[in-house]
């Protein structure tokens, strides 16, 4: 029976590009599924033999380590060079949405608060 190794929702292509690569490169036999047109299915990589799946996870693993110490290494990189996004860079540069965002927290908490207050006087 087939066992799923990586559910496609909101993963990169470049990463889908590279587990696939990694599964051809250790020979290990697999299929995907692709997203359907209504959105209940997001796609997935299966690994069609139980033998080979502990072997995919184990790969897998290790290669999710790596992505996200690079990740981590980069934007480390970023903040050293000055250019990581701070929410004052997204002020100044969508100083609009960052109004909007803020006006609607402020209601959400408001409404949130409201029942309160009444409940307390």
């Amino acid at each position: 029976m087939a066992n799923l190794l990586l559910n496609l929702y909101q993963v990169p292509d470049d990463e889908a590009d590279e587990v696939r690569a990694l599964l051809n490169e250790h020979a290990i036999v697999f299929y995907e599924t692709r997203p359907n047109r209504w959105g209940i299915s997001h796609g997935g990589i299966w690994i069609t033999q139980d033998a080979q799946f502990a072997q995919a996870r184990q790969l897998m693993a290790q290669y999710q380590d790596m992505r996200s110490r690079n990740a981590r290494e980069a934007y480390a990189a970023a903040k050293r060079d000055g250019t990581a996004p701070t929410f004052l860079a997204l002020l100044r540069d969508q100083p609009m949405r960052v109004f909007i965002v803020v006006v609607g927290v402020a209601f959400a908490l408001a409404l949130i608060a409201l029942p309160i207050f009444f409940l307390g006087s």
